[in-house]
């Protein structure tokens, strides 16, 4: 009896050394939508808060996208919003408008330098939902706003309203302050991953142009008011 006592027991210790671990249970990242360059207090707009971002600033609660290039059959022409949304820098609180005036290659440039909001200041902010990003298309000619990757000089990563189709130049994400007491926003390209930043250093005609070129969200250079309005 005492032997098949200690067998057993030699039996049930064996067997649980034997069996398996079980796994941990996976942990979230906290900081999984704040990338490094993200200070904390920011966060990505997307899910939940890209619908509650589509409601307040004008994009329609049904999916439609914006027309993508290359003839992209599931795409469908975007239903006009009801909203346009004026862009505020924080840095000098001007309103961002197209310089429709501006020789090429700097035609439609962005830049903040509106003491108002007119007929150039507005924009419609079109959303994606299959890729949560959002697109930019001026009022004033119906064209998306693009980063100019591959210009040169003092035009690289410029942003410019003239494209009519959305693909990767014209898609953005937005980052916004929700431990702030207003809401601003940040956009990063989804180019080259840099943030939209004013020029304040510039002078002559780009001063104040909006260029997608820092790593960093660092201050008010890549921070905007959204002003939302009626048509």
């Amino acid at each position: 009896m005492t032997s098949a006592v200690l067998t057993l027991s030699a039996l049930l210790a064996a067997s649980t050394l034997m069996a398996p671990v079980a796994a941990a249970a996976p942990q979230t990242d906290p900081k999984a939508d704040r990338p490094a360059a993200v200070p904390s207090g920011w966060k990505i707009v997307k899910g939940p808060e890209l619908d509650k971002f589509a409601a307040r600033f004008g994009s329609r609660a049904d999916d439609r996208r914006a027309p993508s290039a290359g003839g992209d059959a599931s795409a469908r022409d975007i239903e006009p919003a009801p909203w346009a949304t004026a862009f505020q820098s924080v840095r000098n609180y001007k309103y961002v408008a197209p310089e429709f005036g501006y020789d090429a290659p700097n035609t439609a440039v962005l830049r903040a330098r509106s003491s108002g909001i007119k007929g150039w200041e507005r924009f419609a902010i079109d959303v994606d939902r299959n890729t949560e990003s959002v697109a930019f298309r001026s009022l004033a000619n119906n064209h998306y706003v693009s980063v100019e990757k591959n210009f040169t000089g003092a035009s690289q990563n410029v942003l410019r309203a003239r494209s009519t189709v959305v693909n990767s130049w014209e898609r953005f994400d937005l980052y916004y302050d929700h431990e702030g007491e207003e809401h601003h926003y940040a956009i990063r390209s989804r180019l080259n991953g840099n943030f939209v930043s004013l020029e304040t250093t510039s002078t002559g005609p780009l001063q104040y142009t909006l260029r997608a070129s820092k790593a960093q969200l660092s201050g008010p250079s890549e921070s905007f008011l959204l002003v939302p309005m009626e048509f």
